[in-house]
């Protein structure tokens, strides 16, 4: 099995569109007001958007995205004005995060884990 697409739902699709593209994601499929599918920049997953009146209650969504070269990623989006709620830093996971939100509030996690990801010290 192969994990290829995540959907969130998002109130403004053309909204989220624009957020998503800049942080670099290349948008495939554009069917506003209610839907909007990206491919990734890496890899073959996909990432979707699916618009709803009201959403979940709660924590929200978790999303990770992976990036090789975390800080100057993170420099580039704040050129581009978004904002990062949790600079670049290394975690006791050992893992190096940084947090932003979407704009319906979704976490957003970029980090850099290389072979930490799948295989770290305490793998079972």
């Amino acid at each position: 099995m192969n994990l290829n697409q995540i959907t969130i739902p998002v109130t403004n699709v053309p909204k989220s569109i624009e957020f998503y593209e800049k942080l670099g994601l290349r948008l495939i499929v554009k069917s506003l007001p209610h839907y909007a599918r990206f491919e990734c920049i890496e890899g073959s997953s996909t990432f979707s958007l699916h618009k709803v009146e009201i959403l979940p209650k709660g924590e929200g969504i978790w999303i990770y995205f992976e990036v090789a070269s975390l800080d100057s990623f993170v420099n580039t989006l704040i050129d581009k004005g978004i904002i990062i709620e949790e600079l670049p830093n290394d975690k006791p996971w050992l893992w190096r995060e940084a947090r932003l939100k979407d704009p319906d509030n979704n976490q957003i996690i970029l980090y850099f884990a290389g072979d930490n990801r799948t295989n770290p010290p305490w793998r079972i």
